[in-house]
């Protein structure tokens, strides 16, 4: 009886399946009752309410072209004053007209104590609303939307951050310009920011962005809730009135570690804020966006782009454009099927292979969770792991992330038990005497530096390894010898000694 493969740690827990599968699209569904109910209060609440912000709109625009007057289009040098207390009036006037009724909760800090305040989760224009309960702090808008009849003159008013498309060194000038007015010492008002980039459905806080972390200075979170299940802005004009909680936690200061990592920053706040929302986190970013309508271009449903790229990109070092490319050739394989997910049949049809016991097994290689078919996101994991790798260390390293279930860039001896299991496809490895070896100090734990140090040159494998199909043989072997293919710093008394060692588990 062929001895049974026993699956990486990874697979379980390093490239877990989201809390949240899809956090972009909203499924709003009403009963009846309540279509019956916004029509009849349509009939009479959308005209009045289009009435009253229009004559608030005839206010608020002559009012912003004087303030604005001799604003220049290429962005603010300094601060505006003696206008704000206007503006805000005249935003929360325009609010009220759309039936919204705002409670605060928490309290504010100042731009001394919190220079940026950090807003989610975002899920449409009316989060603006938060802008105007904050004292209009300045924002961070394209440059393209100042040009934008009525509306740019209004956001002019808040002097926002500008971010160009035209200006390759945009990026980079924008995080420069947040630093700058994060650290005027109150002199600029606060930097309202949307962390995550995108809207979503409220599901969970996806990826923060780190614009808001860069800079290292204390941000305030700030949290906005809709009790009201109706978003669309013309269900949003049915409703008697539309609840909306903003509260706005304490300053989160970042620690000398956080200072210098800003990601680890972006994600202490993330985890503040959603406790406080009782929702959970997913490393999905406006990336995956752009993958979900690639996917729709490609006769796909939008859903198969959907592969939380900042996990993906991390763990596998892949860039968009490498997914790109990998998304269309999914497409080829998956364009016929339902649902854009791969079955077996699709996939030994594509490899022009019969169903077998070994084609069943690569294919379980691929279906991560079990579930008889491939979506995108197996895909993409399975080829990168699998297939990609060409050059050596590459290999070593891509595998040693895998295995390094706690990232603290060390392995354990599990960790490297559950590695080469995984290579060989076999469960009865004792690596004790091996790890031992190679731990010269005792400390429980191999580094990656000492992995590549001591890894020997190309082994020859034996003939007689597995009693296994053939081409489930090929690929953890090719992989392995493929891990060991490199030049080393070893002695040759140390690696001969290595070589014997594995030699021994192996044959």
């Amino acid at each position: 009886m062929p001895p049974q493969r026993v699956y990486a740690l990874p697979r379980q827990r390093s490239l877990l399946l989201p809390a949240v599968i899809n956090p972009f699209t909203h499924d709003l569904k009403l009963t009846k009752a309540e279509k019956i109910k916004c029509f009849l209060l349509g009939i009479i609440l959308v005209p009045l309410r289009g009435i009253f912000l229009l004559l608030v709109l005839m206010v608020m625009w002559p009012v912003s072209v004087m303030i604005t007057f001799r604003q220049s289009l290429k962005g603010a040098v300094e601060p505006m004053t003696g206008w704000r207390r206007v503006m805000t009036f005249l935003g929360r006037l325009y609010f009220f007209g759309m039936g919204f009724r705002v409670v605060v909760k928490g309290k504010q800090a100042s731009s001394v104590k919190a220079p940026i305040l950090a807003v989610a989760p975002h899920s449409s224009f009316f989060d603006a609303i938060v802008c105007i309960e904050a004292g209009l702090p300045s924002t961070v808008s394209r440059s393209e939307s100042l040009e934008a009849p009525v509306f740019g003159r209004f956001l002019r008013c808040v002097q926002p951050v500008l971010v160009s498309r035209k200006d390759p060194d945009s990026r980079r000038n924008t995080i420069l310009e947040i630093e700058r007015r994060a650290k005027s010492g109150g002199h600029w008002p606060q930097v309202l920011i949307f962390p995550e980039g995108t809207c979503t459905n409220r599901s969970c806080l996806i990826t923060f962005k780190q614009g808001a972390f860069v800079p290292g200075v204390p941000v305030q979170p700030v949290l906005i809730k809709y009790p009201n299940k109706a978003r669309l802005l013309l269900l949003t004009l049915c409703q008697l009135y539309t609840a909306v909680e903003v509260e706005f936690l304490p300053p989160q200061i970042p620690t000398e570690m956080e200072k210098k990592c800003p990601i680890k920053f972006a994600q202490s706040v993330r985890a503040v804020m959603a406790e406080s929302l009782g929702l959970p986190v997913t490393d999905h970013t406006y990336e995956d966006c752009r993958l979900m309508i690639a996917a729709g271009e490609l006769t796909l449903p939008m859903e198969a782009g959907l592969v939380e790229f900042t996990k993906i990109s991390r763990k596998l070092e892949l860039k968009w454009d490498s997914v790109k490319k990998e998304l269309e050739s999914f497409a080829n394989i998956a364009c016929s099927c339902k649902g854009g997910r791969i079955t077996i049949e699709e996939f030994a049809s594509f490899l022009k292979l019969p169903i077998s016991p070994a084609l069943q097994e690569l294919f379980s290689l691929f279906d991560r969770n079990g579930d008889g078919t491939i979506d995108f996101r197996e895909y993409v994991i399975g080829v990168t792991v699998l297939c990609r790798p060409a050059n050596n260390e590459e290999v070593i390293q891509t595998a040693f992330k895998l295995f390094d279930i706690d990232e603290d860039n060390c392995i354990t001896q599990e960790e490297f038990s559950s590695l080469l299991r995984s290579a060989l496809g076999v469960c009865d490895l004792d690596v004790h005497s091996l790890f031992k070896e190679i731990d010269t100090d005792g400390s429980g734990h191999i580094t990656y530096g000492l992995v590549l140090f001591i890894l020997p040159k190309p082994i020859q494998w034996g003939k007689k390894v597995f009693s296994q199909p053939p081409i489930v043989q090929v690929l953890p072997l090719k992989k392995m010898r493929e891990a060991c293919n490199f030049h080393h710093r070893y002695t040759s008394t140390m690696r001969d000694k290595m070589r014997k060692k594995i030699q021994k588990i192996t044959l």
